[in-house]
């Protein structure tokens, strides 16, 4: 039996396969879960095409977070595909303005910021007014996220918002608890997605990873976060809910 056995799972932030929610998709359904994916703009082409490389098929919806009309018809396409029961969401979901990132932190404007929170933060509260009336049992969700107890070179205003996410999980787990209902993150270390090539200076990340890593760390290997998902998507955590799990080869635990 698989982890995810008979599950209905959301699956967001797929564009490639080398996206890290790719990762999590093929091994929730290696897993036995019945996968659901979404894509939007101009990304959801892609997102179609890559649904295709999964194990199984699998269908993809459009959800753009910022569109209020999205997020009902989504989950309507979910209640209709899943039979009425949705059981774990992945958020893997995050935008920032080119000068949101880089290396003047002043640069970015208050407009500029605001897309940042709202595509990259609020798309997490978004996601549980969407999909959790759908979780009448519990269910748990899942959001990527990355370190942010230390101020990065060229993150910027991502790292602001990374750390608003972190604050809004455990403001979603406290209101959410009573309904059974888990919100945890998976702070992962540096993996070459499509993503993580449009952050300035991302290889000031992969080059010091590796060796100050206790455990090292592989920066084309998704596994160990989709493993991580995987397992908080699963009932295996039942008590855990507020909590960043760091999935990073143990980077965040060592100094110079």
């Amino acid at each position: 039996m698989g982890l995810l056995d008979g599950k209905n799972i959301i699956i967001t932030g797929v564009l490639t396969d080398a996206s890290l929610a790719f990762g999590v998709a093929a091994m929730a359904q290696r897993e036995g879960a019945n996968v659901m994916l979404t894509g939007a703009g101009r990304g959801l082409s892609l997102t179609e095409r890559t649904a295709r490389k999964l194990p199984s098929p699998a269908p993809v919806y459009e959800l753009d977070v910022t569109v209020p009309d999205h997020l009902t018809s989504a989950r309507d396409a979910a209640a209709n595909h899943f039979g009425g029961r949705v059981d774990g969401v992945l958020h893997a979901i995050g935008f920032a303005p080119e000068v949101c990132l880089g290396d003047d932190f002043m640069a970015a404007t208050w407009p500029d910021v605001a897309t940042a929170l709202h595509v990259s933060t609020y798309s997490y509260k978004a996601l549980a007014d969407a999909f959790a009336p759908l979780m009448e049992t519990g269910g748990s969700f899942v959001g990527l996220d990355f370190d942010n107890s230390v101020a990065w070179p060229a993150y910027n205003w991502m790292g602001v918002a990374k750390s608003a996410l972190q604050s809004v999980n455990r403001y979603l787990a406290k209101e959410f608890g009573p309904r059974n209902i888990r919100f945890n993150l998976i702070a992962a270390g540096p993996v070459k997605t499509l993503a993580a090539k449009s952050i300035p200076g991302f290889s000031k990340f992969e080059d010091v990873w590796d060796v100050r890593a206790p455990l090292g760390w592989n920066v084309s290997d998704s596994t160990p976060v989709a493993k991580a998902v995987v397992a908080l998507l699963s009932d295996w955590f039942p008590a855990t809910t507020g909590e960043i799990i760091h999935v990073d080869g143990g980077f965040h635990a060592v100094g110079v």
